[in-house]
C-alpha cells in the first residue's frame, strides 16, 4: 500500500513537529529520506533508500541514510521490520499490521487482518515479559515466484510449493 499524498503531507507535518519537540533540526536529508520511504510500499532496505535519494542529495552516505531511518523509527514515524536472515527493512506504515514474506525473492507486503491484531497477549505476570507491540510474519511463496517455479521446475511444484503446517 503506497502512502497517498494527503497522508504523506500529514506525516511530514507530524515529523516536523516531533523534530522540533525533540530539538532536532528538520534537515534536507531527513526530509528527502522520509519522502523516499513514504513513497514506497515494498519495505525498503537502507541500500534501497540510499539508491533512491543519492541523486537528490549529493554527497549523502549509506551511513547517513541508516542513521536517519533509525531516527524516523525512534521518533515513531516509521517502523523497523526485521526478517531473520535478511536485511533490516523500514516501513512507513506505523499502524498495527502484519506481513507476508516470500522465501524465494524476499519481497514483503502488508497484511491487514483484524483477527491477527486482536490476538490475546501473554500475561506479563506469567512470562515476566511485557509485550508492547507485535507483528505476525507469514513466510511462503509469492504469486510471482510460484509462477516462475512452476514454469521452470514443474516437478518441484508439488513438493516445494505445497503448504506445510509444521
Amino acid at each position: 500500500m503506497k502512502v497517498h499524498s494527503s497522508k504523506t503531507k500529514l506525516i511530514q507535518d507530524k515529523f516536523e513537529q516531533i523534530c522540533r519537540r525533540h530539538g532536532l533540526p528538520v534537515t534536507i536529508q531527513r526530509r528527502i529520506i522520509l519522502e523516499a520511504l513514504l513513497g514506497r510500499a515494498d519495505h525498503p532496505t537502507t541500500d534501497q533508500i540510499f539508491e533512491a535519494v543519492k541523486g537528490r542529495a549529493p554527497g549523502i552516505s549509506r551511513t547517513t541514510v541508516y542513521r536517519v531511518l533509525k531516527t524516523l523509527v525512534r521518533l515513531g514515524v516509521a517502523r523497523m521490520v526485521c526478517n531473520p536472515g535478511a536485511s533490516v527493512r523500514f516501513d512507513p506504515n506505523i499502524e498495527q499490521h502484519h506481513h507476508l514474506v516470500c522465501l524465494h525473492c524476499g519481497k514483503m507486503r502488508d497484511l491487514d487482518d483484524p483477527r491477527l491484531s486482536g490476538l490475546p497477549l501473554p500475561d506479563a505476570r506469567r512470562t515476566g515479559f511485557e509485550i508492547t507491540d507485535y507483528t505476525v510474519h507469514f513466510r511462503g511463496t509469492c504469486p510471482n515466484c510460484r509462477r516462475r517455479i512452476k514454469a521452470t521446475h514443474p516437478s518441484k511444484v508439488k513438493k516445494e510449493l505445497r503448504p506445510s503446517h509444521g
